[in-house]
Formats: C-alpha cells, sequence, structure tokens
C-alpha cells in the first residue's frame, strides 16, 4: 500500500529488459576462505575475526570466472566488505542488478547469481537474507556499490551490480564515496606500487542500527584498506563517515581494524606487519591529502619526476609561473567556489523538483490505488450480495419443500392409526366363533382326562389301603404264632 513498493513493481518491470547474468557462489563452512576468490587477497589469506554464524562467505563469479569476493552479512543485509583489484577505469557504467539465491535458499538447483525479475517463483525465502531491489525503491537510499564499477571494465564491471555488493547511500553520499575512491587508486595508490597486479583492495561498511525499511542496515561509516604486496610494499585505510559526504580520514590498517569487530586481522604478510615503506606510505599520504583538498594529482609517478625535470631545466620560467600562480590561485579558487556553488544550487533545485514530483506522484497514486482498493471492495460485496440470494432463495425452497413432506408424513400417520382401530375389531370379532367352537374338543378332552384321573386315583388308593392292612396282618402274625409252627 505504500507508494515505494507500487513504483518497485515498475521499477522491476523496467530493469528486466536488461539481458545478462553474474554468476556467483556461497562458499560452504568445510572450504576454506573464499575458494577460487582467494587470489583477492594477499598470499591468498582472507581478513581473520568476521566469525558470525551470519556472515556468508560469497565468490562472485561472471562467465565462469572469479571476479571479486564478498563477505556478506544475513543480519544486516548487507556486505561488510567487498576484495578486488584495479583492472581498469570503466569506460561506461551499466546497471543490471542482480541476486544471490543461494543466500535465501541454499537447495535451490541456481548455483549462479541472476537478474532478481527473472527468478520468478523458483527461490524459496526470496529477500529472507539479503537484499532486494524493493528495499531501496522509495526510500531515499541508493545502491552504493563497495567495489565501484568504475574501478572496473567489461566483465568485471557487471559483476559489481549485484545487490551483495550494495549498501544503502544517500545519492550525494554514494557519488563523493566512488570520486574519492577512484581518485585515491588512480593518482594515489596504483602510482605507488610497484606491481599493480599486487596491490589489493578491501572496501567495506560498518553497520549501524539505523534501518531501511525496517530490513536493510545503513552504514555508519565506510572504509578502504589498500596493500600493495610487492617489495617496499605499504598498506593504508580510510573512512569516510556517513554524516559528512567530505570527509575522507587516512589511518593506518591496525587503527581501522580496531573500529572494526573485535580481533579483526585484515591483512597477512607485508601488508599485515611492521616491515613497510614508510617513504612511499608517506607519498601516498600525501596526494590523498592533495586529493582531500580538492587539487589535482598527477597520473603517475614517471609525470612526476618529468615535471620536476623540466621545471629545473627552466627554473626561470618556472619561477614566473610560480608567481603567476600565486596570483591567480584566489582568483581561481573563488571561481571553484562560484562553480561548486551553483553546481549545488542546480543538485538543490532539481533535488527539490525531484521532490516535489515524488510527492504528487505519490499522492496521485494513492488516490487512485484508494479508488480502486474502494471499487473493488464495492465490486466484492455486491457480487457477494448478487451470490447469496439464489443460495437463499434455494434454501427456502428446500425447506417449504421439506415442511410440506412433514406434513403428508403426519396426514398419512394419523390416518393410518384411525383406520386401524375398527380393522383390528373386526378381526377379533370375526375370530371369536373360531377360538369358541375350536375349545370345545379340547374342553371335553380335559373333562375325561380329569375324570379317568380321578377313577385310577381311587383306584391306586383302595390298592394301597389293601396293600397296608395286608402287610399289618403279616407283621402281627409273624409276632403271636409260635415259631415251630410257623412252617404250617
Amino acid at each position: 500500500r505504500d507508494w515505494t513498493m507500487k513504483t518497485s513493481i515498475v521499477f522491476l518491470l523496467c530493469i528486466s529488459v536488461f539481458p545478462g547474468f553474474s554468476q556467483g557462489r556461497v562458499v560452504r563452512e568445510d572450504e576454506t576462505g573464499f575458494a577460487e576468490c582467494n587470489v583477492f587477497f594477499p598470499g591468498q589469506v582472507p581478513p581473520e575475526g568476521f566469525t558470525e554464524p551470519f556472515h556468508v562467505k560469497i565468490c562472485q563469479q561472471y562467465n565462469k570466472e572469479p571476479r571479486f569476493a564478498t563477505l556478506y552479512s544475513t543480519k544486516d543485509k548487507i556486505p561488510l566488505y567487498s576484495a578486488f583489484k584495479f583492472t581498469k577505469p570503466a569506460q561506461s557504467e551499466e546497471e543490471n542488478w542482480l541476486v544471490e539465491p543461494q543466500i535465501d535458499d541454499p537447495e535451490n538447483d541456481l548455483h549462479e547469481m541472476v537478474h532478481e525479475a527473472d527468478i520468478g517463483g523458483t527461490v524459496a525465502n526470496l529477500g529472507e537474507n539479503q537484499a532486494l531491489t524493493s528495499d531501496y525503491v522509495g526510500s531515499g537510499y541508493e545502491r552504493g556499490l563497495l567495489n565501484p564499477s568504475l574501478l572496473n571494465e567489461d566483465d568485471f564491471q557487471v559483476a559489481t551490480h549485484t545487490l551483495t555488493n550494495a549498501v544503502p547511500l544517500s545519492p550525494a553520499l554514494s557519488k563523493s564515496w566512488h570520486r574519492d575512491i577512484g581518485k585515491v587508486v588512480e593518482q594515489a595508490l596504483i602510482p605507488h606500487c610497484s606491481k599493480m597486479d599486487h596491490l589489493y583492495l578491501l572496501a567495506g561498511a560498518i553497520p549501524s542500527s539505523v534501518q531501511v525499511k525496517g530490513k536493510v542496515s545503513v552504514p555508519e561509516s565506510l572504509w578502504l584498506a589498500a596493500c600493495c604486496d610487492a617489495p617496499g610494499g605499504w598498506s593504508l585505510g580510510l573512512v569516510k563517515t556517513i554524516n559528512d559526504e567530505n570527509s575522507l580520514a587516512d589511518l593506518m590498517v591496525r587503527e581501522l581494524e580496531k573500529q572494526l569487530l573485535p580481533g579483526v586481522h585484515l591483512f597477512k604478510g607485508n601488508c599485515g606487519g611492521d616491515e613497510q615503506s614508510q617513504e612511499k606510505r608517506e607519498a601516498v599520504l600525501q596526494v590523498v591529502s592533495q586529493i582531500r583538498s580538492g587539487e589535482q594529482v598527477g597520473a603517475n609517478k614517471n609525470q612526476e619526476n618529468t615535471r620536476i625535470s623540466n621545471n629545473q631545466e627552466t627554473k626561470d620560467s618556472g619561477w614566473m609561473r610560480r608567481v603567476a600562480g600565486i596570483i591567480a590561485t584566489p582568483f581561481i579558487k573563488l571561481l571553484e567556489l562560484l562553480i561548486y556553488i551553483f553546481v549545488e544550487l542546480v543538485k538543490f533545485v532539481f533535488y527539490f523538483l525531484w521532490l516535489v514530483v515524488k510527492r504528487v506522484v505519490g499522492t496521485i497514486l494513492d488516490g487512485v490505488y484508494s479508488l480502486w482498493s474502494g471499487m473493488v471492495s464495492y465490486l466484492k460485496a455486491i457480487s457477494m450480495v448478487l451470490i447469496s440470494i439464489p443460495y437463499d432463495v434455494g434454501r427456502v425452497i428446500i425447506n417449504v419443500f421439506l415442511g410440506f413432506l412433514h406434513i403428508v408424513r403426519d396426514v398419512l400417520s394419523l390416518t393410518y392409526k384411525i383406520l386401524s382401530i375398527p380393522v383390528e375389531f373386526v378381526l377379533h370379532l370375526a375370530a371369536f366363533p373360531y377360538h369358541t367352537i375350536c375349545a370345545i374338543p379340547s374342553v371335553l378332552k380335559d373333562v375325561a382326562t380329569g375324570i379317568g384321573g380321578t377313577f385310577l386315583l381311587v383306584i391306586d388308593a383302595a390298592a394301597a389301603v389293601l396293600h397296608g392292612f395286608y402287610y399289618l396282618t403279616c407283621l402281627i402274625v409273624k409276632r403271636f404264632v409260635p415259631k415251630g409252627s410257623s412252617d404250617d
């Protein structure tokens, strides 16, 4: 419902026309360092001390080749640092933003970083552990690259435009960060490192408690650590605070490590030790100081030596130029100040117009969205009422039909009960003669059986009496008749 969510959809549709993809790989816990991307660290040894479980190592690849390494925080949804080497200044900057599917869904079949609009529903929990384009749209912040694309070319430049290499920065801060880093690398670091391929760069961010849309942490400060791992090597740290876009403080790498997590060590070997070329380091710091003050620095050391030789050969003309330079410097500085003020005013006007347009467009979109939501709700309510009418009518018809069936059933039941009374009476009345006549033989039989039984009972009684008298007579005779004559 937010204006930013609505514009993010339009933005995703717009950037989906850009082709290409960047391959990346989330390094497993059982792998050492950043696997193929260890080449971007001095001695192939990554920084130590970043041991939190939400610190994810990513070997950023493109066309199956490692381009740079990133340590990503799934808690803060921003990279803690990106390690890279200088290739060539970019001729053109092409934005083709990508995401890392395996950070959110380690079990998916996508083993390469792809365009966010091309993922669709193939990645589970997309955006749970990493920032998405929708987290930046309408927030007032832009996707600031830790590894600037302007220090890369061709495939390296395309690979930098991944959201795992971006942190939320204001437009002005993002512009000044990339401008200062580009000048420092090209004018200060490259000319004072004897072997360009031995110059290792770490660009990082320190998260703060401020979050964009309650999800992506805004950096507290940005930092750059450089290491020239060559004979006469040196190391240097630079810090830019988020509150001052023009700040650029230089410090020792050990001092920079103290501002990071406890126990962090960024470099090993010549870069991390005390045996460094103090002379070259001071020369680098001098150029950095000139960049900080806004002065132009020579492209490389040979040009500087040539300029010194020419000045010695033309000492008189050089003296005149110095005098003219001293006289012209205030006017040049004043002109630069006026140009700077004019540019800032133009920027302010365009920014103000952009805010006005944003507010107006946001208000219009909010009104259109509210009107559309009201129409959808109204049509939904009407549809529900229209759908419920046939349902209610059908339910009433069914209830009426069931009531009619109940009435018919009750009438039939009552009729049956009324008719069943005379039918039973007639049946019993018709069956009475049958049951009466058929009972006479049974009664006569029972009378004859009773008479016969009585007669037999009299005979049995007379026989029993006679048997008793006979038994009694026999006992008397045996007792009183003498035994001698018992045989008679």
